[in-house]
């Protein structure tokens, strides 16, 4: 399929963002200010890095933003922004966690814009959508300090609200959200828990 050159696809290469998603947790940052000076980031399915550039100048030299992706990526890193960590690993993964912790016992922010590869099946690519939004959930819930902040893409379907539901006993606020930059054709939509409260974990 051809890639459409829309507004945020041109913007983001103006603004030199590997991709237009930057704009999906831009919009979030703008309205909530869930990324904070010097603030622990997380990011599942860092490639192919725009948010993890996008969170490292935010919460600028102070910082720590550590991404994790199933696949292989260039180095990344801002001058004067915060040091970025790179993990080449499966979240399903036990060892993932542990290298994860190694960089940092905690965040303050967990993000995950996982993907399933989409089979043009709208049910099997949402299962497939809530299974890695849940473990993203999981990491969230065993990483995030006190207050923290998750914030999670996820295809819509029959699952969705069971998902929803689990996240709002996680956090004293959850929100479900669609950015203005996600395409009105896309069934993904964002899953935003504030303020963290300590609960029994899903596993991990």
């Amino acid at each position: 399929m051809k890639k459409v050159k829309d507004y945020y696809y041109k913007k983001a290469k103006k603004e030199k963002y590997p991709a237009r998603s930057v704009y999906k947790l831009e919009e979030i940052q703008q309205k909530y200010r869930i990324l904070k000076p010097g603030d622990r980031v997380l990011d599942l399915g860092c490639l192919p890095g725009s948010w993890t550039l996008f969170a490292a100048r935010t919460i600028g030299a102070k910082g720590l933003v550590v991404g994790i992706d199933l696949h292989r990526g260039k180095n990344l890193y801002v001058t004067g922004a915060a040091e970025i960590r790179q993990h080449h690993a499966d979240i399903f993964s036990e060892d993932a966690l542990d290298a994860i912790r190694q960089d940092c016992p905690g965040f303050n922010v967990v993000l995950s814009d996982l993907a399933p590869n989409t089979t043009g099946y709208k049910l099997a690519d949402h299962l497939r959508s809530v299974e890695l939004s849940k473990r993203a959930l999981e990491f969230a819930e065993s990483l995030l300090f006190e207050g923290g902040t998750f914030y999670c893409k996820v295809f819509q379907g029959e699952d969705f609200p069971p998902f929803v539901n689990q996240v709002r006993r996680c956090f004293k606020t959850t929100k479900v959200v669609k950015p203005k930059s996600s395409r009105s054709e896309s069934r993904e939509v964002f899953v935003l828990g504030l303020k963290f409260k300590k609960v029994v974990k899903t596993g991990l």
